[in-house]
């Protein structure tokens, strides 16, 4: 095995080519970061002249010149199966290859990370294997993505998808359609309008419901890295626009990433027809998933139960762990950590 140096087409072809594919490994997301100021390494391990895995690293700065690399959902390499969603197994020897590529693959950040001042390497893999066959010193931390998320089976056919949801959101989907709710994909000539009146909605979204909220130009970026890789799409109602998700499209999976309505016309149910718009379209354009990124019946109820309406598969991934290059460094990084958090 080597690691090698990778382009855009490699390492979309590759991540977008398994099951479940990861938009946060792909090009357009370390496109992203960049404008949003991180540093990006993007590492290929390839073996007999073809790719086996890939690494998209954000760099994190912690202070003191000290810093981090996060891994969002990764690293990915070949054979990854996911039997929560489509009731495959993984074999022993799948496993084993898995288990050779990452360990070479940590080793190899390992190397690089002495050089940048790198304390440790925080990654999400979903992939089939229990962690105790990595040799490292591995820490379970707080979680960066949704560890828990719901899964719709997009192969199936629309009266299939209608009939499994919840018999109150098909009543809330066909209730929009009477009351004459309207949705429309954001394109460029009407982007800035748009996208204001979207960052209004946000905004109340996130005192409605006490949300953690970015930046606006955070999302304001993400909507301008690629329009067929992000969309905005938004419910109007009389005329006002009261609802608007923010969907990425990559392999074979749709993502919902973000979602905001307003606090009027609550009662026209516009993000139920929102949703299914947005089921249908990636649907109508060959995806095989539609993930709702994340549900938690603690942090974020009213959420979890609007998304468990549509029916899907449960599933839940391994989780954020840390994987350890300085330990004193990092006990000193996670005590700071703690104290900010008790005084934030």
């Amino acid at each position: 095995m080597e690691l090698v140096e990778i382009s855009k087409n490699q390492l979309n072809r590759f991540v977008g080519g398994q099951d479940f594919s990861q938009f946060l490994q792909s090009w357009e997301w370390g496109e992203f970061q960049k404008k949003s100021g991180f540093e990006i390494l993007r590492l290929g391990v390839e073996e007999k002249g073809g790719l086996v895995g890939v690494a998209t690293l954000i760099k994190k700065n912690l202070g003191m010149g000290q810093s981090y690399f996060y891994c969002p959902r990764g690293p990915i390499v070949n054979n990854i199966q996911y039997p929560t969603i489509n009731n495959q197994t993984t074999s022993n020897n799948q496993v084993l290859n898995n288990r050779n590529i990452l360990e070479f693959l940590f080793e190899e950040i390992k190397r690089i990370a002495r050089n940048e001042k790198v304390l440790f390497l925080r990654f999400e893999s979903g992939i089939k294997y229990p962690l105790s066959i990595i040799h490292y010193p591995i820490t379970k931390t707080i979680d960066v993505q949704p560890a828990k998320t719901i899964i719709l089976d997009l192969t199936k056919t629309e009266d299939e998808l209608l009939n499994a949801m919840h018999q109150k959101t098909r009543y809330n989907i066909r209730l929009a359609e009477r009351k004459g709710v309207k949705v429309r994909i954001v394109d460029a000539q009407n982007f800035t309008s748009d996208f204001e009146m979207f960052w209004q909605i946000m905004e109340e979204t996130v005192k409605r419901d006490k949300f953690r909220l970015h930046s606006k130009e955070h999302y304001r970026r993400m909507l301008q890295v690629d329009n067929n890789f992000v969309k905005l799409i938004l419910a109007e109602y009389q005329g006002k626009i009261i609802a608007g998700n923010i969907l990425i499209f990559f392999g074979d999976t749709a993502t919902y990433v973000h979602g905001a309505s307003a606090n009027e016309y609550r009662n026209a149910m516009a993000p139920f027809s929102l949703q299914w718009k947005a089921i249908k379209l990636a649907q109508e354009q060959g995806y095989k998933y539609y993930d709702f990124y994340g549900i938690d019946e603690d942090k974020w109820p009213g959420v979890t139960r609007f998304k468990k309406g549509f029916g899907g598969k449960e599933i839940n991934l391994p989780g954020t762990y840390d994987l350890i290059f300085n330990k004193k460094w990092y006990k000193l990084y996670k005590f700071f950590r703690s104290v900010r958090r008790l005084t934030s």
